[in-house]
Order: C-alpha cells, then sequence, then structure tokens
C-alpha cells in the first residue's frame, strides 16, 4: 500500500512539473512502442476478418474454431449431397440424373478441396496472426506498463533519498544515517529491478523488430495456399469437363428447333431432318388437299406441342392428321429458326441473280451452278422439300402464297445486305419459280 501511494505521489510530482520523469528507453524503442500499437491492430482486424473468409467457421468461437472438425456443413457439400440425391430420384438413364451425379461429385472434391485449404489457412495464418495480435503484443506492451511502474518506484525512491539527503545535512538533524542509508539501498534496489525490466522488455522489442520478415511470411503463406487450392480446383473441373462434354454429345435426344442443321443431323445420324422428313410425310398423306395450307396460320398452342414433340424426336400422327396447318406451320418453323437457311447464306447472291435472268436456258446454268455448291446436306433436304413441292396440285402452287415454295424460308437476304423494297418483292415472286423450274431439272437429270 505504501509502495502504491508512493508512486501516485510521484506521478501527480511529474504531471504537475514539481518531478522530472526519467525515460529509460532509448529513441528507437520509443519508436518500436508506437509500432507496436498500429501492428496489433491490423493484425488484429486482419485476423477478425480471414476468420470470417472460413466457410466452415461462420459464426463460432475462437476457442471452439477447427476447420479439420467444422461447425456445420460447407455450402458446396451440402451443394453436393443436394445433387447426388437428386441423381439418385432422376437415374443414371437420364441425361439430367448423369449430369448431377457427376457434378455432385465434383462439387464434393472441391469441397474437400476447400477444407483443407481453410485447415492450412487457419494453422498456417489464422493462429499465428491470433497469437501475434492475442499474445506476442499484448505481452510486451503489459512488460512496458510493468516498467513504467519500476520507473515510478525508482524516481520516487530517489526523491526521497535525495530529500533525506538534504535534510540530514541540516545541524539540527540527531541521527540521520541510518534512513538515509535505508532510502539509499532501497533506490539502488529499484533502480536494479528497472534495470532488469528494461533489459527484458528490449530484448523483446528488438526481437519484434527482427521478427517482421517472419510476420509478412504470413501473408506470403495466405497468397501461395490460395494460388495452390485454386490451382487444384482448377485440374478438378478441368478433368470432369470432357466427361461432362461426352455425355451431352453421346445423348442423342436433343433439340432440332433452332439448331443448325450439320449438327441436327450429326448427332442423329440422319441423312434429312427429322422435322422436315416427319412434317413432309405427314403434308404428304393428309394436308394436299387442304386449302390455304401454308398461309393459313395454325392453333398457337397446337404449333407449341407440334414443336416441342418433334424436338424430342416423337410424333403422334393421328392427332395431327386432322390437322395438317399445325404441321405446314412447324415445318415452316424449322425451317425459319435455322442458324443457316437451307439454301445458305453464303449463296444468296448467285441465288437472286440467277433467277433475275431472263434468258431461261442461262437462268438454268446459273441455278444448277448455285445448286452443286450447295453442302450435301442441304442439297439432301432440299431435294424432299422440292419434290414435295412438285406434287403440289398445280393450279394451286402457281399461287404464291399458297405455294411451299413461296412461304417457306429456304433463303435469307444477310442482315448486312441492304435491297430495294421493289426488287425485293419481285425476288419473293420469281424465286420460287425460278427454283422449281431448276429443281425440276436437277433432280430429273441426277
Amino acid at each position: 500500500m505504501k509502495k502504491q501511494f508512493n508512486r501516485m505521489r510521484q506521478l501527480a510530482n511529474q504531471t504537475v512539473g514539481r518531478a522530472e520523469k526519467t525515460e529509460v528507453l532509448s529513441e528507437d524503442l520509443l519508436q518500436v512502442e508506437k509500432r507496436l500499437d498500429l501492428v496489433k491492430q491490423v493484425t488484429h482486424s486482419t485476423h477478425k476478418k480471414l476468420t470470417a473468409c472460413l466457410q466452415g467457421q461462420q459464426g463460432t468461437d475462437v476457442e471452439k474454431r477447427s476447420v479439420k472438425s467444422p461447425s456445420k456443413k460447407l455450402p458446396l457439400t451440402i451443394l453436393a449431397q443436394c445433387m447426388v440425391e437428386g441423381a439418385a430420384v432422376l437415374g443414371d438413364d437420364s441425361l439430367l440424373g448423369k449430369m448431377l451425379k457427376l457434378c455432385g461429385e465434383t462439387e464434393e472434391k472441391l469441397a474437400q478441396e476447400l477444407l483443407q485449404f481453410e485447415y492450412q489457412i487457419e494453422r498456417d495464418v489464422v493462429e499465428p496472426l491470433y497469437v501475434l495480435a492475442e499474445v506476442d503484443i499484448p505481452n510486451i506492451q503489459k512488460q512496458r506498463k510493468h516498467l513504467a511502474k519500476l520507473v515510478l518506484d525508482m524516481d520516487s525512491a530517489r526523491t526521497r533519498y535525495q530529500q533525506s539527503s538534504k535534510s540530514s545535512s541540516h545541524p539540527s538533524t540527531l541521527q540521520p544515517g541510518a534512513k538515509s542509508e535505508s532510502l539509499r539501498e532501497e533506490m539502488e534496489e529499484s533502480a536494479n529491478r528497472m534495470e532488469i525490466c528494461r533489459d527484458q522488455l528490449s530484448a523483446d522489442m528488438y526481437n519484434f523488430v527482427a521478427k517482421e520478415i517472419d510476420y509478412a511470411n504470413y501473408f506470403q503463406t495466405l497468397i501461395e495456399t490460395q494460388a495452390e487450392y485454386h490451382r487444384k480446383s482448377l485440374e478438378i473441373l478441368h478433368s470432369v469437363l470432357p466427361q461432362i462434354k461426352a455425355h451431352q454429345e453421346a445423348w442423342v435426344e436433343k433439340p432440332s428447333f433452332g439448331k443448325s442443321l450439320e449438327e441436327h443431323l450429326n448427332i442423329s445420324g440422319r441423312e434429312i431432318a427429322f422435322p422436315i422428313e416427319a412434317c413432309v410425310t405427314m403434308l404428304l398423306e393428309c394436308g394436299m388437299q387442304e386449302e390455304g395450307l401454308f398461309r393459313v396460320a395454325p392453333s398457337a398452342s397446337k404449333l407449341k406441342k407440334l414443336k416441342a414433340s418433334l424436338d424430342c424426336g416423337v410424333l403422334d400422327v393421328q392427332e395431327y392428321s386432322s390437322d395438317p396447318h399445325a404441321i405446314a406451320g412447324a415445318l415452316k418453323s424449322y425451317l425459319r429458326e435455322l442458324p443457316e437457311p437451307l439454301m445458305t447464306t453464303e449463296l444468296y447472291d448467285e441465288w437472286i441473280q440467277a433467277s433475275n435472268i431472263q434468258d431461261m436456258d442461262k437462268r438454268l446454268q446459273a441455278l444448277m451452278a448455285a445448286c452443286e455448291k450447295l453442302p450435301t446436306d442441304n442439297l439432301n433436304n432440299f431435294s424432299l422439300i422440292d419434290e414435295f413441292a412438285a406434287d403440289f396440285p398445280l393450279q394451286r402452287s402457281l399461287a404464291v402464297t399458297d405455294s411451299p415454295r413461296g412461304t417457306l424460308c429456304l433463303l435469307r437476304r444477310p442482315q448486312s445486305t441492304l435491297c430495294d423494297p421493289m426488287t425485293l418483292k419481285t425476288h419473293s415472286f420469281c424465286f420460287p419459280l425460278a427454283v422449281h423450274t431448276l429443281t425440276q431439272l436437277y433432280f430429273a437429270k441426277a
């Protein structure tokens, strides 16, 4: 209690300037002391934010945190489990079931990599930062406060000893030697304790400065571990992508509407596109005598349903035999939605120029020259459509609005090509007739 009282009195005297304050640390160490506060603040904040990034540790206390046994499942683990369960429900005979199983297994591998990554981050970065911010620096600061108390004790003992020495030199003092000697021993003892503490504190401060490169390595380790984690994750993804693509390519049941003719034929192993063959076959059976076959619009719901069934590779003949307009609409829609028109964009100018030649023989030569440039797949499908159009009643085929040649989208003007409206109107009439003349001769010759 007496020592505490002496400290308070000495501190009060130093505060009001009645006593000098002894500074026992060098200027360099005083700068280190200021840096300690900054480093503690930064490392504490970084540790807190980094811990929050660990997905397996959200909401856990520092004492209970462990990446090896996370408090709850990682989101990736939950996703993987959901996918695997979904695959079991759908079965391996469906493409979606295969995809879910493959992706679920991949997500589980990614979750394991993430778990290992977080464990390494906690062991090599998070825990060392915690020790630095919450143990090492606070211990140095605690020792600094203890040194400040010892300095006060030393200053207080020296002040009392000096006052005692002044009193002992006064003539009225009878026995000054014993008390003065006791204060001198107290002063020397407090100075020794202060020096021991100061030396220890100085050593710890210098060690802190020397270890700054070790502290900086924590963040290098963070980046290196992240790089390794992402590299392994990328390897997992790259390894599974070929399997995913293989399943996709091996699956025969793919949509045909809006897909390229070549892709559809390659996947299905057909020479004639299924929508073209199915629609033409149906129309030949039940639609040849229908008025306005390619002019009258079908029911939107019927057309949508028919297109969806054709996309699945199935067709209910009995259902649509009484509605040839829906079949004709599906055929028109398929040809219109082809990314590349059946007669190709590349040959657009040649077709138009050939159809505008007035001399019949030269026109046929030009049309046949263009026809020979068509890819084999396009030529085969174009042949079937024109044979179907040739079977159309002659008196109705001359009416462009009813004729398949006048309403089916066999050729489209490229977007970059400008065309006069009157010229376009003339093309819409003369082109079907020119192609009809060509195909009658060309395919008869073939």
